[in-house]
């Protein structure tokens, strides 16, 4: 069998085990499962700007939060069903990140990154002090649902149909190489002609609707959501975290990363009944990652693959 058709009949079967695995899970070990896929499309959705373009968004968790209120507001306070509330809220999630982007995205590095944080940080201290709109710290409640799989399944199709996304735009376009020639020399590409502020702009709007998208889902999962819940500076540290630790620009590296992470944070949390050892663990595995293979888990199996462990790694979307 062809290593193609073979890749075709292990992602057949792996996409069939996550379709089941719902009848099979109980309670708890499904919320796990959920919680991992909503990881797993913060991971990839981050990995878009991040990964891609080179430039370090620390305001992520801006654009979950916002889907989470936008989601709520309208299914709570507006009467719109979830359906049409979540893709509303995955809307205002995108057009936040056009506003954004359309200031931030014309400067770079570390201001880049200390502008996207503050960002996220007036997000959360607005959605505090707005009490009549959001609900101040006490939040907003969200109708309860007993069945956990529906958001596991939401979760699920969300993260494929963003693999699908990346998937065309990495694989199938011209568009992968204006991103990796804004990540590698932006200057020089400015100079080629590649039009590198639309480029970073339509990818960066791209990654604010999808995590708009999961904190929609995770709104109504949770079934209560607060400005200290939704804007935590976790959700942001956590997606870098899990692309980093996965392989950063890479298709497949932040779904194993956020797969591995958080289910050896949750292993953790079981064994210790505490975040503190997670924290201290994830510290030293993240040194050890970028001293000693930088391209993340999927970069070193690459390199194991092809014969040698410290081959450098080409940028996926260049291959």
């Amino acid at each position: 069998m062809s290593r193609p058709a073979l890749g075709r009949l292990l992602g057949g079967a792996a996409l069939l085990l996550l379709l089941i695995l719902p009848n099979l899970l109980p309670v708890f070990w499904m919320r796990i499962a959920t919680e991992t896929l909503m990881w797993a499309v913060l991971a990839v959705s981050w990995n878009l700007v991040g990964g891609y373009t080179g430039y370090l968004n620390f305001g992520h968790a801006a654009f979950f939060g916002v889907g989470a209120y936008a989601t709520a507001l309208f299914t709570v306070k507006a009467g719109v069903p979830f359906g049409v509330s979540l893709l509303l809220g995955g809307g205002v999630g995108g057009i936040l990140a056009l506003l954004l982007g359309l200031p931030t995205l014309r400067i770079r590095g570390a201001y880049f990154a200390i502008a996207t944080w503050a960002f996220a940080e007036a997000m959360g201290q607005i959605a505090t002090i707005w009490e009549g709109l959001t609900g101040g710290s006490e939040g907003l409640r969200m109708p309860a649902l007993a069945d956990n799989r529906p958001f596991y399944y939401l979760m699920l199709g969300l993260l494929l149909l963003t693999l699908l996304g990346l998937h065309l735009l990495v694989r199938r376009s011209k568009y992968a190489y204006w991103l990796v020639a804004v990540r590698e020399q932006e200057d020089v590409a400015k100079a080629m002609g590649i039009d590198v502020f639309r480029a970073k702009l339509m990818v960066f709007v791209l990654s604010g609707i999808i995590a708009a998208l999961a904190g929609g889902i995770y709104a109504y999962w949770i079934t209560i959501i607060t400005p200290k819940e939704v804007f935590k500076v976790l959700i942001t540290d956590n997606s870098v975290v899990m692309s980093l630790f996965g392989g950063l620009g890479t298709f497949w590296g932040p779904v194993l990363g956020a797969a591995v992470v958080h289910l050896s944070a949750r292993f953790l949390w079981l064994s210790y009944g505490s975040d503190v050892v997670y924290i201290v663990a994830i510290g030293v595995a993240v040194c050890l990652v970028a001293l000693f293979i930088p391209n993340g888990l999927l970069g070193l199996l690459e390199r194991r693959r092809k014969g040698s462990a410290f081959a450098p790694q080409e940028p996926e979307a260049s291959r």
